[in-house]
């Protein structure tokens, strides 16, 4: 039962996700312009999907990310680029996790002097 629940979801995920873009640009364009509108609807969904893919691979992310006795991913309501930042600052990230953070530095350019996205994006709870 799980596993059939699971792929309808997924499979329902892309279509209903192009369906909500267009909802919600068309609403919102009115009131907050077209473009503003939807940079908002996708910068909010990439945190919301940030965290969700912080817990949900969380077993991936600390087997590939991070070195033994690093801090874990998977805490819920932390993103990855928070995880990663807290083992930047530790220095306990994996060869693929440093490349992650330099992905993540050049993306963000508004952190290059300031310690990089990851560093920057730290969560404490």
């Amino acid at each position: 039962m799980g596993i059939l629940l699971y792929l309808v979801a997924v499979l329902l995920f892309l279509p209903l996700t192009c369906l909500n873009i267009i909802v919600v640009v068309w609403k919102n364009s009115k009131s907050s312009g077209f473009f503003k509108s939807l940079d908002q609807y996708f910068f909010t969904g990439a945190i919301g999907l940030d965290i969700f893919a912080n817990y949900e691979f969380r077993t991936l992310w600390n087997t590939i990310l991070r070195k033994r006795n690093g801090y874990q991913f998977g805490t819920k309501g932390e993103t990855i680029s928070s995880a990663l930042g807290k083992n930047q600052i530790n220095k306990k990230l994996s060869f693929l996790g440093w490349i992650l953070v330099y992905i993540l530095w050049t993306i963000d350019y508004r952190y290059w002097k300031k310690g990089g996205h990851c560093a920057n994006s730290i969560i404490y709870f």
